[in-house]
C-alpha cells in the first residue's frame, strides 16, 4: 500500500509539472503585435472614461476649475491600483487627487460625481451579461459551487449568506442616505451637486455617455485583439463572454481586479482551447492589463503629481472621509 500511494503521487507531481509546462508553453506563445495593440486600446478605454469623468465635474463647478491632465491623470491612477489594491482601493485615492486638482471642490461632491458613470455601465453590463445567459455561454448554476475559485464557489455554495449580505448592504445604503439628508444639509447639497451634469440629458448624453460608448468600444475591440495575442480566437460571442465574466469576478472584490474568479469562470466556459491555453490567455491579460495600468499610474503620480506615494494617498483618503462624517455629527 505504501509504495502504491507513493506511485499515485509520483503520478500526480508529473501531471502537476506537464500541467504547468503547457500553461509556460501556451503563456510564451503569445502575438506580440496583437497584444500591443490591444494594450493600447486598453489604455484608451480608462482615458475615455476619464474624460468623461472630467466633463461630470466641469457641469458641477466652473470648467476653468477642472484642468483635463490631471484629472485624467488621477482617473488613470485610481484604475491601476484597483489592480493591485484589494476592494477596489484605488478608488480612495481618485478622489484624494480629484480634490486636490479640482479647485474649492468637496468631498461629498468628488465622491458623488462618480455615480455619473453608473448608469450607462449597469445598462450595458446587464444587456451583455443578459446576453451570455441566453447564449448559454456561462456555466449553469449547478456548477458554480464547483468552481476552483473562493469568490464564486463560496457565494454560490451558500445563497443564503449572500442573500443576507446584499440586504445588510442595502440597508446600510439607506440608512446611510438618510443619515445624510437629515444630519448635513451642507453635505447632501454637495452630493447633487456632483451629478449635476444629470439636469441636463443632452449635455450628460454628449459630454458623459458618448465617451463612455467611446471606451466600450475600445473594450470590445481590446478584448478581440487579446484573445488572437494568445491563440484562442476573436469572436463576438467570446468577447461577450469576456466581458460578463470580468462583471462578475468584479461584483464582489475581495481579490485585486477579481484574480482568480476569472480565471475559474474562463476555464469552465470557454469552449474549444485547452484548458491550459485557457488560463494563459485569462493570466496573461490580466497580468500585462495590470501591469500596464499600474505602470501609467506610478507615472502620473510622478509626472502629475510629484509624488509616488499611494499609500499616503490612501490613509489621506480614509481621513478626509473620516473628517466629513465627524462634521456631519457636528452640524446635526
Amino acid at each position: 500500500m505504501p509504495g502504491s500511494a507513493a506511485i499515485d503521487l509520483g503520478r500526480q507531481i508529473d501531471r502537476f509539472w506537464d500541467a504547468l509546462q503547457r500553461f509556460a508553453d501556451s503563456l510564451a506563445s503569445f502575438d506580440w503585435k496583437y497584444m500591443v495593440a490591444a494594450l493600447v486600446l486598453s489604455l484608451a478605454l480608462n482615458i475615455c472614461r476619464g474624460h468623461a469623468w472630467a466633463n461630470a465635474l466641469r457641469a458641477a463647478y466652473p470648467p476653468e476649475r477642472v484642468p483635463e491632465v490631471p484629472v485624467v491623470a488621477s482617473f488613470l491612477i485610481g484604475t491601476g491600483l484597483n489592480g493591485i489594491l484589494p476592494a477596489r482601493g484605488g478608488d480612495a485615492i481618485k478622489i484624494v487627487l480629484g480634490k486636490q486638482v479640482v479647485r474649492g471642490s468637496s468631498y461629498p461632491a468628488i465622491i458623488s460625481s462618480f455615480a455619473v458613470l453608473a448608469p450607462f455601465d449597469t445598462t450595458i453590463g446587464i444587456v451583455v451579461l443578459l446576453y451570455a445567459i441566453s447564449q448559454g455561454l456561462l456555466p449553469e448554476a449547478p456548477r458554480l459551487p464547483d468552481l476552483p475559485a473562493f469568490d464564486i464557489s463560496f457565494w454560490a455554495a451558500n445563497p443564503g449568506a449572500l442573500l443576507f449580505t446584499l440586504t445588510v448592504l442595502g440597508i446600510g445604503a439607506v440608512v446611510l442616505f438618510v443619515v445624510i439628508a437629515r444630519r448635513a444639509e451642507a453635505v447632501w447639497r454637495h452630493l447633487v451637486q456632483g451629478v449635476a451634469i444629470f439636469r441636463d440629458p443632452t449635455r450628460y448624453l454628449r459630454d458623459v455617455a458618448a465617451w463612455q460608448l467611446a471606451g466600450w468600444v475600445c473594450r470590445f475591440a481590446s478584448f478581440w485583439l487579446f484573445l488572437e495575442a494568445f491563440r484562442i480566437g476573436g469572436s463576438f460571442e467570446n468577447v461577450l463572454l469576456v466581458m460578463s465574466v470580468q462583471s462578475i469576478s468584479g461584483a464582489l472584490p475581495f481579490t485585486p481586479g477579481g484574480v482568480g474568479a476569472q480565471q475559474a469562470l474562463l476555464a469552465a466556459t470557454l469552449a474549444g482551447p485547452s484548458y491550459a491555453a485557457v488560463i494563459a490567455y485569462s493570466v496573461g491579460q490580466q497580468a500585462a492589463v495590470t501591469a500596464l495600468s499600474v505602470a501609467v499610474a506610478f507615472v502620473c503620480l510622478v509626472i502629475v503629481f510629484h509624488t509616488g506615494d499611494f499609500r499616503g494617498l490612501i490613509r489621506e483618503g480614509q481621513a478626509a472621509r473620516a473628517a466629513g462624517t465627524n462634521r456631519a455629527r457636528t452640524r446635526a
